[in-house]
């Protein structure tokens, strides 16, 4: 039955043998069975949504070409489930077509440490998108397909998608850009059963689906979502449309069994022992599967290896240096860094293609000169930056280094949902924000990027950096393009002094490597100690130095990386038994509360001033902002004037 199923990758044939409808129908009823069990062993998951959706997925699986044997293939075919509500019906025939033994889906399906969870994850072999909240997933699907098109791959993406999540802005951009990059790789089907939780599609929040999709100029067709002849037919035309193309698949909610179809209550409700018994038999299937179980329950969960990260290939090049004398803004740097990267890179043979997204900002962002250079790899997605951050980070797991540059309460706050998303799929998003803190300009509060620390610290695995001044924001740029993992770099607007070293000299030209985690002592002393955050370093070397003129003895570290504390670092401070640390961010969730954590942490004890933003900024230029909130060398100064007055 296997080798029927199997035969149908990549569409060998122009329709289906008798031998490979019975196959397919035969391999479909055993995945009913095995929802129905996952979901009453559970005692909850969403039964009916995954059997309106099953003949859909499973054909889509059966034609693409992905198996256990080439997970870890960048070239091969993707597919995203979006209503990852249905994961049953994934986990079912993933099981079925020999990704794993699905006894193991079906006993552990939502049990604790398990990584069959409610909803699909990149944990399980063959989901290459973890999905649980509705209307992302065609971003993703957009993101491989862009990564694959880049790199010249013959790889296809599907998405699978359903009614209810239709009338979500992110999928309008999605479908948007997609037809913008002319995206004929890209396939999405729709099961359109009429159903969600809350009822009919049509009384919760009427759509015209398929107006909705031409209107954005994808190819549509329509099929009977649960005949296998028509699903074959239609994804082998959509191979052949030249643009991207939605498939809607007309089905009934709870097919299979009787008392479950078209019936809203099983969207998200499992069937008791008496009713599983009942669709077992109406199924053909033993009811005993379910005691197989539960049994099974009693043993611990299976685990997978990690999820494969795409080894990347390129050249970052020798770093700038700026002279003392030479004031220039952090995102001046970057762009100058991306823009010499690319160079580097751009058409040379072996080498990662280098993507870089924009929302309508690359002359502010800095990344026009990339774009200029490298303009097949810049990606103008206009102002949609829902789908932008799960495009990009879907990108980065597809055999790409992935840059998205937008302003801070755009590229986090704005699209927080979807960066911790891109946590937990474990991608390798490069995000750059400008603008951050209250270095906005005149722009006022709305912009003011005040907490983006906050957001971060929320999550697992971002890596964030504020670099102290450009020739810092040089070397973490082309160090965080070549690391395996989500990476934030921060920045304010205006131009801003290159940091010296304490004997004059530009304070990162004598290092060619960026370190995550380091703090940098940029002068010495013994009363008291300045931790400070990115680019208000020169800030509180200016206070520092006027007090040493009243003779008094401060040291100034500067932090870019809140998120790592630097242990020595804070030993050394705490040593001088009073800290400030300082920043032009929330003052409640910024570096100082980390601070505050980790030193109670380690055990150390001293007087400890926390200087940071305690409302929002006002509207005006820069230094009047910071002024405003206390945050200027004379704010700085006064606040240290007062530490050091304290016994």
């Amino acid at each position: 039955m296997k080798d029927q199923i199997h035969s149908l990758r990549d569409f060998p044939v122009d329709t289906l043998s008798v031998e490979q409808i019975r196959a397919f129908r035969e391999t479909a009823n055993h995945c009913r069975g095995h929802i129905l069990t996952m979901t009453t062993r559970a005692g909850s998951g969403h039964p009916a949504g995954s059997l309106s959706s099953l003949e859909m997925s499973l054909m889509t699986y059966m034609v693409a070409n992905v198996s256990p044997d080439n997970l870890s293939d960048p070239d091969r075919d993707y597919v995203v489930v979006s209503h990852g509500h249905t994961s049953p019906a994934t986990y079912a025939i993933l099981g079925e077509l020999g990704f794993f033994d699905p006894a193991e889906a079906t006993a552990h399906f939502r049990a604790c440490g398990s990584p069959f969870q409610g909803h699909v994850e990149r944990s399980v072999p063959g989901v290459d998108w973890g999905s649980g909240n509705l209307g992302q997933g065609l971003s993703a699907g957009v993101g491989f397909a862009l990564a694959l098109s880049r790199r010249r791959s013959p790889g296809r993406v599907y998405v699978l998608m359903g009614d209810g999540e239709q009338t979500k802005g992110q999928v309008a951009e999605a479908r948007r850009i997609a037809s913008r990059f002319g995206l004929a790789g890209l396939t999405a089907l729709v099961d359109v059963n009429h159903i969600q939780i809350s009822g009919r599609t049509e009384d919760v929040m009427p759509a015209d689906i398929r107006r909705l999709w031409e209107a954005d100029d994808w190819a549509v067709l329509d099929c009977d979502g649960h005949s296998p002849e028509d699903l074959y037919r239609s994804l082998r035309l959509a191979v052949s449309d030249g643009k991207p193309t939605v498939i809607l698949c007309n089905t009934v909610m709870g097919r299979g069994v009787s008392f479950m179809e078209a019936v809203p209550d099983y969207h998200g409700k499992a069937a008791g022992s008496e009713q599983y018994r009942s669709g077992m038999e109406e199924l053909g299937l033993e009811a005993g599967e379910l005691d197989a179980a539960k049994e099974a329950r009693k043993r611990k969960p299976i685990s997978f290896p990690p999820v494969h990260v795409p080894e990347t290939n390129i050249e970052t090049g020798e770093p700038r240096t700026l002279e003392t004398v030479a004031g220039s803004d952090n995102r001046s740097a970057f762009g100058k860094a991306l823009a010499d990267t690319g160079i580097l890179n751009y058409g040379v043979p072996g080498r990662t293609p280098i993507l870089v997204f924009d929302c309508d900002l690359s002359g502010s962002v800095k990344t026009d000169s990339f774009a200029k250079n490298c303009p097949e790899w810049f990606l103008q997605c206009g102002i949609q930056e829902h789908s932008v951050a799960t495009s990009a980070g879907a990108a980065s797991v597809a055999g790409v280094v992935s840059v998205w540059a937008d302003f801070g309460v755009f590229g986090l706050s704005e699209v927080y949902n979807q960066q911790r998303l891109n946590d937990i799929n474990n991608t390798a998003l490069k995000l750059i924000l400008t603008h951050v803190g209250l270095d906005v300009g005149e722009d006022g509060m709305t912009h003011q990027a005040i907490d983006y620390i906050g957001l971060l610290r929320n999550m697992f695995a971002w890596k964030l950096v504020v670099p102290v001044d450009p020739n810092q924001t040089d070397r973490a740029v082309r160090w965080a393009l070549s690391e395996p993992c989500n990476v934030c770099i921060a920045m304010g607007r205006s131009k801003i002094p290159v940091i010296a070293a304490e004997d004059g000299s530009p304070l990162f030209a004598s290092t060619n490597r960026f370190e995550y985690g380091r703090a940098v002592r940029v002068r010495s002393g013994s009363d008291a100690a300045v931790i400070v955050l990115g680019a208000m370093a020169h800030v509180a070397i200016q206070a520092a130095d006027i007090l040493r003129n009243e003779g008094k003895s401060v040291a100034v570290y500067s932090v870019s990386c809140p998120l790592a504390p630097d242990d020595d670092a804070l030993l050394e401070a705490a040593s001088t038994g009073r800290i400030l640390t300082l920043e032009d961010h929330n003052v409640r969730s910024g570096m100082g509360s980390l601070i505050n954590s980790r030193m109670m942490e380690l055990g150390l004890s001293c007087r400890v001033s926390n200087l940071g933003v305690f409302r929002y900024g006002a509207s005006g230029t820069a230094a009047d902002v910071y002024a405003s909130m206390g945050l200027d060398v004379p704010g700085v100064t006064g606040e240290l004037r007062r530490l050091l007055g304290e016994r």
